[in-house]
C-alpha cells in the first residue's frame, strides 16, 4: 500500500561508532540548519520520551548552549521495543477519537482477578477439585496475564488463532493451559466493553493506523524523519513504511552493517544484532545496498571501522565463521580504547566500576556512563560513589517499595495483617516517618519503653488490647513495677492515646473479609495519622517529594480500581499491596549529576559519552536467559506467530555492540554472584577466541588493586585482648554461685555485668529456648513439691501434669512446644513422681528453691556469696542431698574435682554453715544432679558420694572444702587492683557469650590464629 505515494523508500543509517543522537542532530542541521522556519518544520520522530530528550540535549550541545529553533520532536510513542512498557499515550496531536481511553493497568489487573477467580469457580464445578488461588497469587497471576494480553495485541495477533493450536497435539499441563486462556477470548472482551476503555497495546496499534492512514491519504509536505527505531513492533514497522516513502519522509536506522558479507545476512537468526532490521527492510521492500550513510561529510576514522570490523565478526553467524581463518584485522588497533575488567565478584566489579566513574571526573567536561541491565549491581555502583559524596540516579529508578514511604505503607500492612506482632510493630515505630503525633524525641523514647519493658522476651498477646493487658499486668507484677513504675506509668498513658490511632484498621482487619476499598481506605487513614507529628499533619510528611509524589499516584489509581474487588480475605492485604506495589518505580526529577548516568541498554542505544562502561556481561544477564513462556511452549508460540524468545537477545546485542561501539570503552564482569560462579558471556567468549591480545589487555589485577586499597588502612596493629583493671572500690563484692563459675572461665562477662551494668536484651518474639524450657519444668516441679510435702495423693501424675499445663500455658501456641516439650513434660511428671514414692521413703525434702547468702573475709572487704538451691533433702542420718534439676548437660566429676562447675559444692558449703533461709546447719554427703528430658531416656539421676561407682564416687567433704579455698583464693586475685577480667570464653567449652561482640573476641582471636603482628 504504502508504494502508491509514488517515492521509493529513503532510508539511511548511522553507524554504531558514531553517537546516534549527536551524529543525527548533526545531519539535520546540515539539511535545514540555515532557515530556522525550515527547521522548525522539521518532524522528528523517536521511539520513546527518553530519545526526546537525548536528542533535545544532542541540538544543545551542537549550539554550543546557546538559543536556537527545535525541530518538532515527538515519540511515536511511550513504549520500549523490547521491554513492551506501555503507557498508552501516543502525543503526535492525531485524532485520539479513533480509540476509546486506555483501560488503567490496576483496573485491568483487578478485572482480570475477578475472572480468574470465577474460571476457578467454574472448574470446580467441574469436578476438577482445584482451589482458587489466594487474592494476592491471584494479582500476579493477573499481571502475568496483562503481559501476555500486551505481547500478543502488540504484534497484532488473533486469540481466534488459539483455536488452531489444537490442545490434544501438547502435552496436559498446555491443555489446560491454552484452556485458562479462553479468559482472554471469551470472558475479557465483554468485560472490557462495559468499562468503555481499550486495551492499551490495541489502542496503540489503532492509533498508529491511524496516523499512518492518515499520511497515506494526505501525506504531509513537511519533513518527517523517523529515527532511532528498528522497527520490532509491528505497529510501528507498518508507520516506518509509509514515512520512508513520504514525499519528505526519511527513516535513519541506528547501526545498520553495511559490511556485512551477503552470505552471512542471508542467514541471519533472532539472536543476531542485524536480524531486526533485516526484517524491516524486507517489510519496507529496500534492499541493503539502498541504505545510505546519514553523515553527508563522513570523517575517516579507521580505529572506529576497526572496532565495529571486530564486533562484526564477534557476532556473525554460526554459518560462516569459517571466514575467521582469513581475518585480516589489525588487533591492537581495533582494541585500543577497550579495556576489559574481570572481578571476583559483584561487590569488587561495583567497587571497580564506581573508581573509573570518579576518576573521570578529574578531567574538566569529561563525561561518562554505566550501561549494564543488572539493576542490582547498578545500585551497588551508585552506592559506591557515595563514598565521595556522588549522588548518582539510576535512570531504571527506585523500585516504589524500597523507597521510605514504600516500606512505611507495607510494614504498616504486615504489622497490621500480624496483630501487632513485637518484630512488625517495632519495624513500624522505629521507621523515621512513624511519629504519632508527637515529637520526634517523645515518641521514640515512648517506643524504646514499650520495646524494653514489654516486647523483649515474652510475646504480649495479639493486638493493641493486648499489648495494654501486658503494660497493666507488668504494673501489677512487683518486680516489675519497683523497676518501672515512672515509666510504666507514661507508657500506659502513652499506649492508650496511641492505640486510638490503630483501632479503626485494627477493627477492619479483624472482620475476617472485606472489600478491597476499605481497606485501602483504612490503611491510608492509618498511616497519616502514625505519620503526623505535633507541628505536621501526616499527610503533609508522607506525600511529598519523589517518591511520595508516586505513591499518592499509586494509592490513587488503585482506589479508582478498587471496586472490582468486592471483597476478600483480609489477612491477604499485605501480600496484594506488595504485587500492586513490585511494578512502580520512582525516577527522580532533579538531582542527576551532570556528568555520570546510569543506563539501562535501550537507553544508550542512541547516545554516547566519552567513557561507556559496560558491566555485568555474563550468560543470563547481558545478554539475558531466554526464559520460558508460562503459556506457551516453544512450538506453540511459533504456530501461534509470536516471535522467538530469542529476538530479546538480539536486541540486547545490538544494544551492546551500539555501546561497545564507542572510542573509549569498558568492559567489565564478575566471576561469581552471589558465591555462585558465572558464565562469560557469549560475546567475550568470542572476542577472545578471535583475538587472542584480548584476553591480555585485562587490567584486572591492577584497578582491583587499586580499589582494596581505599579500604586497606596505611598501617596494620594488631588487636590485644582487653585487660580492663577498674579500681577495687568498683569491684562487685557479692556473687551467686553460678557467676562464681563465670569469673573463673570469663571475667570479662562479669565486668561488663556487674561494673558496667551492661546487661543482654531477650530476643524478640523469639521462640522458647533450652533456658525457658529448663525454667517451666523447674517451677512446675518446685510447686508440686511444695504442696504435697509430706505424701503424695493418688492422682500424684494427673496432680503435677496440671501445675505443667498452667506453667506452659503461655508457650503452648508455639508448635515447638506443642509438639516436642509438653509430651516430654508429660513423660518427666510420670517419671518424677515414680521416684519420688520411693525415694520419701529414704528422705525427706527440707526446702525447695530455698535462698542463701554467706558472708566471707577477704583482702579487699567482705564479700557476700549466694545462691537458690532448686532443691535439697535430708536423708535418714541426717546429713544433706543438694539436688540440681538439669534439662541439659550436667558436669562431670572431673570437671567437679577440678573446680570448673563449683555450683553444687558452693551450696554444698552455704548447706554446711546454716546459710540456707529456714535450715539448720548439717554435713552434706550427696551432690545429685537429676537431668530431666523426656524421650526415649526420660531422665537420669546422677549422685556423687562415697557410695557411687568409679565414675561417680567423691568425697563430698574435701570437694566442698577445696571449693571453699578455691572461692577465697579467687576472690582475693581479683581484690588486686593489678588483676585484669580477662575474656577469655574457651568457645569448645562455653561457645559465644553475650559479651564478646563488646570485647571484640573475633577480632583478636582472628589476630592470633593469622599471626598478626604490631606492624
Amino acid at each position: 500500500m504504502p508504494r502508491r505515494l509514488g517515492k521509493s523508500p529513503e532510508i539511511y543509517t548511522i553507524a554504531a561508532r558514531i553517537s546516534f543522537v549527536d551524529g543525527l542532530a548533526k545531519g539535520i542541521m546540515a539539511r535545514y540548519g540555515n532557515d530556522p522556519v525550515k527547521l522548525s518544520d522539521v518532524l522528528i520522530l523517536m521511539p520513546n520520551r527518553r530519545g526526546v530528550r537525548s536528542l533535545r540535549d544532542a541540538f544543545l550541545r551542537l549550539s554550543g548552549g546557546s538559543a536556537m529553533l527545535l525541530p518538532r520532536i515527538e515519540p511515536i510513542g511511550d513504549v520500549d521495543e523490547d521491554e513492551l512498557s506501555l503507557s498508552g499515550n501516543l502525543p503526535l496531536g492525531i485524532n485520539e477519537g479513533l480509540s476509546p481511553p486506555p483501560v488503567p493497568s490496576f483496573q485491568r489487573q483487578i478485572l482480570l482477578m475477578d475472572i480468574i477467580e470465577r474460571w476457578y469457580q467454574q472448574q470446580q464445578k467441574l469436578g476438577s477439585g482445584e482451589e482458587p488461588p489466594e487474592t494476592a497469587q491471584r494479582a500476579l497471576l493477573a499481571q502475568a496475564l496483562g503481559q501476555f494480553l500486551d505481547h500478543v495485541q502488540t504484534e497484532q495477533l488473533s486469540f481466534k488463532d488459539l483455536a488452531k493450536l489444537v490442545p490434544e497435539d501438547y502435552a496436559i499441563h498446555w491443555q489446560k493451559t491454552l484452556d485458562f486462556l479462553k479468559i482472554l477470548t471469551q470472558s475479557w472482551p465483554e468485560i472490557l466493553k462495559t468499562t468503555g476503555h481499550c486495551d492499551v497495546a490495541e489502542r496503540r496499534n489503532i492509533l498508529l493506523r491511524g496516523l499512518r492512514d492518515q499520511w497515506l491519504e494526505n501525506p504531509p509536505e513537511t519533513p518527517v524523519i523517523a529515527a532511532g527505531s528498528t522497527g520490532s513492533i509491528p505497529a510501528t514497522l507498518a508507520l516506518l513504511e509509509v514515512v520512508a516513502r513520504l514525499p519528505r519522509g526519511m527513516l535513519v536506522l541506528p547501526g545498520l552493517d553495511l559490511e556485512l558479507d551477503a552470505e552471512s545476512w542471508a542467514v541471519l537468526k533472532p539472536t543476531h544484532p542485524q536480524f531486526t532490521m533485516k526484517l524491516l527492510l524486507e517489510a519496507i521492500g529496500c534492499e541493503r545496498i539502498s541504505v545510505a550513510d546519514w553523515d553527508t561529510q563522513p570523517q575517516e576514522d579507521n580505529q572506529g571501522f576497526l572496532r565495529e570490523k571486530l564486533l562484526r565478526e564477534c557476532l556473525r553467524p554460526a554459518e560462516t565463521t569459517d571466514r575467521w581463518r582469513a581475518l585480516d584485522l589489525d588487533a591492537q588497533k581495533a582494541l585500543q580504547g577497550m579495556t576489559y575488567i574481570t572481578a571476583p565478584t559483584a561487590r569488587e566489579e561495583a567497587g571497580i566500576v564506581a573508581l573509573m566513574l570518579r576518576q573521570v571526573l578529574e578531567e574538566p567536561g569529561k563525561t561518562a556512563a554505566l550501561v549494564t541491565p543488572d539493576r542490582q549491581l547498578a545500585r551497588r555502583v551508585a552506592g559506591e560513589l557515595g563514598r565521595w559524596n556522588i549522588i548518582i540516579d539510576d535512570s531504571a529508578g527506585t523500585p516504589l517499595f524500597n523507597t521510605r514511604i514504600g516500606l512505611f505503607l507495607r510494614l504498616s500492612a504486615q504489622m497490621m495483617g500480624e496483630e501487632l506482632a513485637p518484630v512488625a510493630l517495632l519495624s513500624v515505630l522505629k521507621h523515621p516517618l512513624c511519629l504519632g503525633g508527637q515529637s520526634a524525641g517523645d515518641f521514640r523514647r515512648n517506643v524504646r519503653r514499650l520495646e524494653k519493658i514489654l516486647l523483649r522476651g515474652a510475646r504480649p498477646s495479639s493486638g493493641s488490647f493486648g499489648i495494654m493487658q501486658a503494660i497493666q499486668h507488668a504494673m501489677q507484677n512487683p518486680e516489675t513495677n519497683q523497676k518501672y513504675l515512672g515509666d510504666l506509668v507514661e507508657l500506659k498513658s502513652w499506649w492508650s492515646d496511641f492505640a486510638v490511632l490503630l483501632k479503626p484498621f485494627e477493627d477492619l482487619m479483624a472482620t475476617g473479609n472485606a472489600p478491597f476499598e476499605d481497606l485501602l481506605i483504612g490503611h491510608i487513614t492509618l498511616v497519616e495519622a502514625l505519620a503526623g507529628s505535633d507541628e505536621q499533619s501526616g499527610a503533609e510528611r508522607l506525600w511529598r517529594g519523589d517518591d511520595g509524589e508516586e505513591a499518592a499516584r499509586l494509592i490513587e489509581e488503585l482506589q479508582q480500581a478498587a471496586l472490582g474487588l468486592k471483597t476478600m480475605n483480609v489477612a491477604q492485604y499485605p501480600a496484594l499491596l506488595d504485587v500492586f506495589m513490585s511494578s512502580q518505580s520512582v525516577r527522580p526529577k532533579y538531582g542527576q549529576h551532570p556528568r555520570l548516568n546510569i543506563w539501562g541498554p535501550l537507553e544508550a542505544r542512541l547516545q554516547h559519552v566519552d567513557l561507556v562502561i559496560l558491566s555485568g556481561l555474563n550468560e543470563g544477564s547481558w545478554p539475558p536467559e531466554a526464559a520460558p513462556d508460562p503459556w506457551m511452549s516453544r512450538p506453540m508460540r511459533s504456530e501461534f506467530g509470536l516471535p522467538s524468545l530469542e529476538q530479546k537477545i538480539g536486541l540486547s546485542a545490538h544494544d551492546f555492540v551500539q555501546a561497545a561501539s564507542a572510542p573509549s570503552v569498558v568492559l567489565t564482569r564478575s566471576e561469581k554472584t552471589a558465591g555462585t560462579p558465572t558464565v562469560k558471556s557469549r560475546w567475550l567468549s568470542r572476542m577472545e577466541a578471535i583475538v587472542p591480545e584480548f584476553s591480555t589487555s585485562n587490567q584486572s589485577i591492577q584497578w582491583l588493586n587499586w580499589y582494596q586499597l581505599l579500604d586497606r588502612p596505611q598501617k596494620f596493629q594488631k588487636i590485644m585482648p582487653p585487660r580492663p583493671s577498674p579500681p577495687l572500690a568498683a569491684r562487685p563484692r557479692d556473687l551467686s554461685v553460678t557467676r562464681v563459675q563465670s569469673l573463673m572461665q570469663d571475667p570479662y562477662s562479669i565486668y561488663a555485668s556487674k561494673i558496667l551494668r551492661l546487661y543482654a536484651l531477650d530476643p524478640l518474639d523469639a521462640a522458647p529456648g533450652a533456658a525457658d524450657k529448663g525454667n517451666i519444668i523447674h517451677e512446675a516441679l518446685d510447686i508440686f513439691v511444695k504442696k504435697f510435702p509430706d505424701h503424695l495423693p493418688d492422682d500424684a501424675v494427673e496432680q503435677l501434669t496440671e501445675i505443667g499445663r498452667k506453667e506452659f500455658a503461655r508457650h503452648l501456641d508455639r508448635p515447638t512446644v506443642a509438639a516436642f516439650w509438653w509430651p516430654r513434660f508429660v513423660q518427666i511428671a510420670g517419671w518424677f513422681v515414680a521416684e519420688e514414692k520411693s525415694r520419701r521413703l529414704q528422705s525427706r525434702t527440707a526446702a525447695t528453691e530455698v535462698k542463701a547468702s554467706l558472708r566471707l573475709k577477704a583482702a579487699g572487704g567482705d564479700f557476700i556469696l549466694s545462691a537458690t538451691a532448686d532443691r535439697i533433702d535430708q536423708l535418714a542420718d541426717g546429713s544433706y542431698s543438694i539436688i540440681d534439676y538439669k534439662t541439659g548437660r550436667i558436669p562431670t566429676a572431673r570437671e567437679i574435682y577440678a573446680g570448673y562447675a563449683p555450683q553444687l559444692p558452693l551450696e554444698a558449703v552455704l548447706a554446711q554453715t546454716g546459710s540456707f533461709e529456714g535450715l539448720a546447719a548439717a554435713p552434706v554427703s550427696d551432690l545429685s544432679y537429676w537431668q530431666l528430658k523426656g524421650g526415649k531416656d526420660i531422665a537420669k539421676i546422677t549422685s556423687y558420694n562415697l557410695s557411687g561407682s568409679r565414675y561417680t564416687r567423691m568425697d563430698v567433704s574435701e570437694v566442698t572444702r577445696k571449693a571453699l579455698e578455691g572461692l577465697k583464693s579467687l576472690v582475693n586475685v581479683f581484690d588486686l587492683p593489678q588483676t585484669p577480667y580477662l575474656n577469655n570464653p574457651r568457645p569448645d567449652n562455653l561457645g559465644y557469650g553475650d559479651y564478646d561482640h563488646l570485647a571484640r573476641t573475633l577480632e583478636w582471636t582472628e589476630n592470633e590464629n593469622l599471626g598478626g603482628s604490631n606492624e
